[in-house]
């Protein structure tokens, strides 16, 4: 724009010593009238055509856009240097990035906002909508539940908001907004504070202040993991800056929709409108990764997330289908002894769902009457990104030798299972995707791993029924483990009773020669 302006303003400057094209002619020297000549600029002078060469990839729209200095820091230098040579993370995390790269780009550059913090879910996810870490934080821009709810999300039984990606992505933009203005305008310090708390920086700054030293980031004392993290975002920043002459290939994002947010108007399950956009269910969730079952919720959202060219076809079909129809029903009839909680486990709901459908104050169901039950249409092994299935599939990646199939009882913790097991809490977590810090639910079932994944021994689970004169240790005895392992699988206590009928588990080393 600088060197535009400047052959302008030579132009206009040529264009005013051009004296014989515009001034009159003296009467005196005029003994008839001249015809009049239309003004015209010689060739040479005439103002250029400037083609401005068309932004066809969002990678490159960020490359314009980026404007954070990049210091030469020790971490910087340590995580760029990672980043350059692991050049297959960033080609794997541009893959994830194209449905959402564009939508985020839109909605910063809409707010006026660094353009660096299209870079965070990068930083944060790997671009990945699924992630769950340690720190029971979700989603592409990884908001922990109290900040989520805090800025907005809604957050349920049948849909997270962490992982809806354009809700999510309001909401992160919305508190990186609000931090930057606590911060008092210092974008490093925002930057901070998304990752630790606005609280933090605050206070680190004050204390610096106070102390008579420098307030710059660099200079403040922070959690070790908030001292990484902004070091890591501006690496990054250089490393997409100069891809080509680091080596690393960025998957092409057209600069251009990918999606579009589509109101369903009512509950549909997801199978349905996969068919209706002629997708497969998995592709449909992965772009809806917020909804955590087989449908949207019944009292909403039920945005649906789709392709830009399936969004015409995906609405006239909607338009043909009946609210009544976007869902498979079953009408039960309440039997004596029955409970919402029976009820809602049995058909893989819950009892606020069933509240809500059947429009039901309380935990109050009368024998005899019938409830109207929204089910699947398909198999719910079908719907293999919805949270069962998710968590199901992560529980079956072989940790060890033996899978113990435990269930939660009351007055347990990760730390005392854990601790039973002889595992860390943070494996315990890990293996059923979930975090320490989250609630367990009596009833729950975690997957516990135990024994060397490389040993030569082969373990099978064995299935046992009581028999009359059975006793633990005599079970024991009789399978070659010990008394511990067997009370530690069925989760019992050493003194108590064993009644004929009762099964229990087991895990047999069958190469064991003594079994």
């Amino acid at each position: 724009m600088r060197i535009q302006n400047m052959f302008l303003a030579g132009s206009i400057a040529l264009l005013s010593g051009c004296q014989s094209f515009d001034s009159p002619v003296s009467e005196e020297h005029n003994t008839q009238a001249l015809p009049i000549i239309p003004l015209s600029l010689p060739k040479e002078v005439k103002e250029p055509k400037i083609e401005v060469a068309e932004i066809t990839d969002v990678w490159q729209r960020i490359r314009l856009g980026l404007s954070f200095n990049v210091p030469d820091q020790k971490l910087v230098k340590q995580y760029r240097d990672w980043y350059i040579k692991h050049p297959q993370h960033l080609e794997k995390v541009s893959e994830r990035a194209t449905p959402f790269l564009y939508l985020i780009v839109e909605e910063i550059e809409k707010r006026d906002l660094p353009i660096e913090l299209a870079l965070l879910p990068i930083v944060e996810s790997a671009f990945d909508p699924f992630a769950y870490s340690h720190g029971a934080a979700s989603g592409l821009w990884q908001f922990t539940s109290p900040m989520a709810k805090h800025f907005g999300l809604q957050m349920n039984w049948w849909y997270d908001g962490r992982r809806d990606v354009p809700a999510a992505t309001i909401a992160a933009l919305d508190m990186l907004e609000y931090l930057y203005k606590k911060t008092d305008g210092n974008w490093l310090y925002a930057i901070a504070a998304y990752n630790t708390g606005e609280g933090r920086v605050i206070n680190a700054v004050k204390n610096n202040k106070r102390k008579g030293k420098p307030t710059d980031f660099w200079s403040l004392s922070l959690p070790t993991e908030t001292r990484r993290y902004v070091p890591q975002l501006l690496a990054l920043a250089d490393v997409i800056q100069h891809a080509d002459e680091y080596g690393i290939k960025l998957t092409h994002i057209d600069n251009q929709p990918y999606i579009q947010v589509i109101d369903a108007g009512s509950q549909v399950d997801l199978a349905l409108a996969a068919g209706l956009a002629e997708m497969t269910t998995s592709e449909l969730h992965k772009l809806n990764p917020g909804y955590n079952r087989w449908a949207t919720p019944p009292n909403g959202p039920h945005n649906i997330v789709l392709p830009v060219e399936k969004v015409a076809n995906f609405q006239l079909a909607m338009a043909e289908t009946q609210a009544s129809d976007r869902l498979n029903w079953e009408r039960y009839q309440i039997k004596s002894g029955d409970s919402l909680g029976l009820i809602a486990q049995r058909y893989r709901t819950t009892p606020s769902a069933l509240r809500a459908v059947n429009d039901i104050k309380g935990n109050t169901i009368i024998a005899g009457r019938h409830l109207l039950i929204p089910v699947a249409a398909n198999d719910p092994e079908q719907y293999a990104l919805s949270l069962a299935q998710r968590v199901k599939s992560k529980q079956n990646i072989s940790r060890g030798n033996i899978k113990i199939d435990y269930i939660v009882k009351s007055g347990d913790s990760f730390w005392k299972i854990a601790k039973n097991h002889k595992v860390k809490t943070s494996q315990l977590a890990r293996w059923n995707n979930m975090a320490p810090k989250d609630t367990l639910k009596i009833g729950q079932k975690l997957a516990i791993w135990t024994g060397n994944k490389n040993n030569a021994s082969v373990t099978r689970k064995v299935n046992y029924t009581v028999r009359n004169g059975d006793s633990l240790a005599r079970i024991a005895s009789k399978f070659k483990v010990s008394l511990n392992d067997l009370v530690r699988w069925n989760a019992l206590e050493k003194a108590k009773y064993i009644q004929p009928g009762q099964k229990l588990q087991l895990y047999v080393d069958v190469t064991n020669d003594r079994a």
